[in-house]
């Protein structure tokens, strides 16, 4: 959007100092064009949490998806997680399947992949998505119980 947004008023300051000026109709058909791009596309972003904020979130958050994105889910995981490694294309072949009205708490076992699953969801259009800081290793540092 912001390349479009810059190619725009690149166009706009040519056509001015080429031509001279630009008549008041041209302006107003950028400037609406400018107002829709803003429109179209609004930036939501992850938002990183402590396990102790992710485990207020998962308490106060009845239907909370958890989604470990790890190959490494039998290894141990959150409570009521479920697996879709994003390394395999299961985590990319299950977000259509995903309600977007829900939230979503992210981990894996490296920041890498952890990120790049938040950002998939905030590209498809998820409003309500959280990243675990210092993801599993940082839940078991904690003392929050996991499952096998």
């Amino acid at each position: 959007m912001k390349r479009k947004l810059l190619v725009v008023i690149l166009t706009l300051t040519l056509v001015t100092v080429f031509v001279g000026c630009a008549d008041d109709d041209a302006l107003d058909e950028v400037t609406e064009e400018m107002d829709e791009m803003e429109e179209e596309e609004p930036m939501y972003e992850y938002m990183d949490i402590t396990p102790m904020d992710a485990m207020d979130l998962i308490d106060s958050t009845p239907d909370i998806m958890i989604i470990d994105v790890s190959p490494l889910y039998d290894d141990g995981h959150l409570p009521s997680a479920v697996n879709y490694p994003i390394g395999d294309g299961s985590f990319e072949a299950a977000v259509p399947t995903f309600d977007m009205s829900k939230t979503y708490l992210i981990y894996c076992h490296g920041d890498a992949p952890a990120i790049e699953a938040a950002e998939m969801l905030i590209d498809a259009g998820f409003m309500n998505v959280y990243r675990l800081e210092g993801n599993y290793a940082a839940w078991v540092d904690a003392g929050y119980d996991v499952e096998m």
